[in-house]
């Protein structure tokens, strides 16, 4: 059984992304931290804490590189940390999915995401567990850049509240009951 973890929410630093579609990532981590009782340190290419909960530890990063060097941070905290890559796991805004879900899974594509696309780049790999936090895609033609670093519509914000509280657990499923039964447990879930 594992009983450390990486846990990397993804996001932009700069108060202009605060609580952004595309900053889900940053909210998600930070909510899991506050939760366990963690604060963040400034420290090598991201904002660290470190929580423990029922004698696992959790080092929880928010990369201060931009997102689309996320990679770079990933890697330099996992080697600094050893924690094997399955230890890890990746919270990112997902514009396929509905907001209405979230979905966790053990590997698979970038899909276009420039986190993900520099992480895989960095990694040599996509096989590194992520939870995809769907943001909707609700958005005119053209208009996709805006939407992703808009700010939630006042109508989202009960949902992608519950959905963080959740996200939270998920990040608990995934620690305690291992990739597999998280999955089952996280990808049935609806918000509505």
């Amino acid at each position: 059984m594992m009983n450390r973890f990486l846990i990397v929410g993804l996001g932009n630093i700069g108060d202009e992304y605060r609580h952004t579609r595309h900053n889900i990532g940053f909210d998600v981590v930070s909510a899991f931290v506050i939760k366990h009782g963690g604060f963040f340190r400034v420290d090598r290419l991201a904002e660290v804490a470190e929580v423990k909960w029922k004698g696992k530890q959790f080092v929880c990063i928010k990369p201060t590189t931009y997102m689309n060097l996320s990679g770079k941070a990933f890697k330099y905290w996992m080697d600094k940390e050893k924690i094997p890559v399955e230890a890890s796991l990746t919270i990112v805004d997902d514009l396929a999915l509905p907001l209405s879900k979230l979905r966790l899974r053990g590997s698979g594509s970038d899909a276009g995401h420039n986190g993900l696309k520099d992480i895989q780049l960095t990694l040599g790999t996509d096989q590194y567990p992520k939870l995809r936090f769907g943001i909707g895609n609700q958005f005119p033609k053209g208009r996709q850049v805006e939407f992703v670093l808009g700010k939630w519509l006042p109508a989202e914000e009960p949902i992608v509240r519950a959905k963080i509280e959740k996200s939270v657990e998920v990040i608990e499923w995934f620690a305690g009951m291992g990739l597999s039964r998280a999955m089952n447990e996280a990808n049935t879930l609806n918000f509505e």
